[in-house]
């Protein structure tokens, strides 16, 4: 397995270099055209100078916004996880998404009542006889 190692990570270079290739817009290309650069990527692959050229000098690449190194954003852009039952705005959503279902169960019920009672005065109509409980036989 170890006899492996060595190929595999060739292996994952090469296809890395490939996909990025692949995915860069041509503008961000440098120095040679994109088709050329996946031919050297294949061709060179398996000793590693294509996808080593194509990472050192392939692509143009660009600082990201601020002109700041991604360890310097990633420190001083730190995310802060806050649990759902101490979140403001979760919890708040939940409160309006209980209001909404407690207002839909009264109007509900409310056209339950009315249906009742349209039902009872149906049956106890003008000429209707019909009591609440039923007779007992």
């Amino acid at each position: 397995m170890i006899r492996l190692l060595p190929f595999l990570l060739v292996l994952a270079l090469m296809i890395y270099a490939f996909i990025d290739c692949l995915n860069t817009p041509e503008e961000q290309v440098r120095g040679l055209p994109k088709v050329v650069w996946i031919i050297i990527i294949l061709l060179f692959g398996e000793i590693l100078v294509g996808p080593i050229v194509w990472l050192v000098a392939g692509k143009h690449r660009t600082a990201p916004g601020g002109g700041s190194t991604p360890a310097e954003w990633h420190r001083n852009h730190r995310t802060q996880w806050v649990a759902p039952d101490d979140n403001p705005a979760f919890l708040h959503s939940l409160r309006e998404e209980n209001k909404r279902d407690e207002e839909l169960l009264k109007s509900w019920e409310a056209d339950l009542r009315r249906r009742e009672e349209e039902l009872r005065r149906r049956d106890n109509g003008p000429g209707g006889t019909h009591d609440e409980t039923p007779p007992r036989g």
